[in-house]
């Protein structure tokens, strides 16, 4: 790959990188060129070089709602991960990189007194990630405690979101776009730190509970539909511990798909065809996937 010849002096890369390193599912082949920025002003360089060379890069968080081909990716990803991940306490405000992970900036929010995170405490993803897909759990969604987003563009432009229009259900304004997020200010409330540790550790103990965490996921796998549990529908249709190679529903909740050694992105994507024909057949209900599939065609 001549590009890799190119890559600007200062940014961190590597070449011919298995994406299993960088996804929760540990699937995944390799990237030709992945670059590592630890700085929006190393970023901003990445982006443009590529553009000069006419490469439009995938953008990578922490992998964990994301389903890479066995085959890899073809070209450059780009990775917001460390040096991108600072956090700073500004009176009941938090700012934060966006590659930080998002149970670490809980955890910040915590040590500092302050409340309004305790819910999300434990969803495995970036902070950018997060902020992309809207991530929630326990009633809590990021944005109820989101200021504003500070993002990159691949022509160079940058600017900064406010407010949270345009969020919903797994999803934000970012989703599908081309922007790229680099860090944001959340607004929490001073607390009692030795509650707020109280609640965070009452969220983890019911994650570990109810969820398999003890096996590589992408956490549910399909979005809850409208008058419905994705789980419940799975595990009505009878597929807890339906297994294709190495994937599985998970009998622990139905709504995870795990692998339990060795599975292949390809035996996860046939599991999530069963999963969701079976579903449709029982109850005349289309499960949408929650996770993203990137990379080159299985079949092609």
């Amino acid at each position: 790959m001549e590009l890799i010849k190119r890559v600007p002096k200062g940014i961190k890369y590597v070449t011919d990188e298995p994406m299993s390193r960088h996804t929760t599912f540990r699937t995944g082949g390799p990237a030709d060129l992945m670059l590592l920025p630890s700085s929006v002003a190393e970023l901003r360089g990445a982006l443009a070089f590529l553009r000069d060379e006419g490469v439009t890069p995938f953008i990578l968080g922490n992998g964990s709602n994301l389903l890479v081909s066995d085959r890899g990716i073809r070209g450059v990803v780009i990775k917001i991960g460390e040096g991108m991940d600072g956090m700073i306490a500004d009176g009941e405000n938090v700012i934060c990189g966006a590659g930080a992970y998002l149970t670490r900036l809980c955890a910040f929010a915590a040590e500092n007194s302050l409340s309004g995170a305790e819910a999300l405490y434990g969803i495995p993803g970036s902070v950018g990630g997060a902020i992309y897909m809207n991530a929630g759990a326990y009633g809590s969604e990021i944005k109820d405690v989101l200021v504003s987003v500070d993002y990159i563009k691949p022509d160079g432009a940058s600017g900064t979101l406010r407010g949270v229009d345009g969020y919903g259900y797994r999803c934000s304004p970012f989703t599908d776009g081309d922007r790229i997020i680099t860090s944001a200010v959340f607004a929490f409330k001073k607390g009692d730190r030795a509650a707020i540790e109280s609640k965070m550790a009452e969220i983890k103990t019911r994650r570990a509970d109810k969820q398999p965490l003890n096996y590589p996921s992408a956490g549910s796998v399909f979005k809850r539909p409208d008058g419905y549990y994705a789980s419940a529908l799975i595990d009505q249709a009878g597929l807890k511990g339906r297994t294709v190679g190495g994937a599985c529903v998970s009998e622990k909740h139905a709504g995870f798909i795990v692998n339990k050694g060795g599975a292949t992105t390809g035996d996860i994507l046939r599991l999530i065809d069963i999963v969701r024909e079976k579903v449709m057949s029982d109850s005349g209900v289309m499960l949408e996937t929650e996770v993203r599939f990137v990379g080159e065609d299985q079949n092609g």
